[in-house]
């Protein structure tokens, strides 16, 4: 997600939760974002995607770039 994120121009981060889901927060043009979630219903190629959530929140521009949060950032 990271690497689309990137080359969309899409700020935010993403995170494998303790559960096993992934949690994205994406901001950025709506269509780049529109093409990031259409990708996540698909995700990576060893991926099994069930279901995805997307929760539509105002703009803030709180980010400045993607980044991936990892365990111990938690």
């Amino acid at each position: 997600m990271r690497d689309k994120a990137l080359a969309l121009g899409v700020n935010g981060w993403v995170r494998n939760a303790p559960d096993g889901t992934v949690e994205a927060v994406l901001e950025g043009p709506e269509e780049a974002v529109l093409k990031i979630v259409k990708w996540a219903h698909r995700g990576p190629p060893a991926a099994v995607v069930e279901r995805v959530d997307v929760i539509w929140e105002e703009y803030k521009g709180e980010f400045k770039t993607f980044r991936i949060i990892r365990d111990y950032e938690l």
